[in-house]
């Protein structure tokens, strides 16, 4: 079932699988890689969309929890990167009850293109239940779109500044701010922010 954040994906599903998958994990997270952990540990994808991340990330020994909302999205990522380490999940933002019931906790949440989705009520609900999935220490990582909305999409103009405020009021300190950054598809409209955070207790 679609809401209002992922409004659009199910019926593009089959173009974005290669869209995505067109681009390097390495490539996409560059600002922030320095801040993932060496060695292995547990990673929540937060729309985890095609699998490109999950399966970058098993394929250097994490186990992760790839969460990805939109059912045409999840078949075909858990059909393209098939890993005993990628455990594919239904849940949404902002709530996330499905892992919040788990009570488990991540070294690292990635929040790839999706934070842009979310209204500004749901930013301020999303951040603490982000931040209850990082134990001590952990990193989160997260992406902002900037620019023209595609048809049939909802999005916003999300500041930097105002995320950080948010993470900082759940003691998350801000690590990365790489701001500016050229679009992977070669979009000249179209600029990215990427973010990195750490959990400080």
């Amino acid at each position: 079932m679609e809401d209002e954040s992922t409004r659009g994906y199910a019926a593009a599903a089959d173009a974005l699988v290669g869209q995505y998958e067109r681009v390097r994990f390495e490539d996409v997270h560059r600002p922030v890689l320095h801040l993932l952990p060496a060695r292995p540990g547990r990673v929540a994808d937060i729309g985890a969309g095609t699998g490109r991340d999950a399966a970058a990330l098993a394929a250097f020994g994490h186990r992760v929890v790839a969460v990805e909302p939109t059912a045409a999205l999840r078949s075909r990522a858990a059909a393209l990167h098939r890993s005993r380490r990628i455990e594919w999940v239904d849940d949404r933002l902002p709530h996330l009850a499905h892992l919040a019931a788990r009570r488990e906790r991540f070294d690292v949440v990635l929040l790839t293109a999706v934070w842009m989705h979310l209204d500004p009520e749901q930013r301020r609900h999303a951040m603490p239940q982000v931040a209850r999935l990082l134990r001590r220490g952990g990193v989160l990582t997260l992406s902002l779109r900037h620019g023209p909305v595609p048809a049939g999409r909802r999005m916003f103009d999300v500041s930097a500044d105002e995320t950080i405020e948010l993470a900082r009021a759940e003691r998350l300190t801000a690590a990365v701010r790489a701001e500016d950054q050229p679009d992977f598809f070669g979009r000249g409209d179209v600029r990215w922010t990427s973010l990195g955070f750490t959990k400080d207790g």
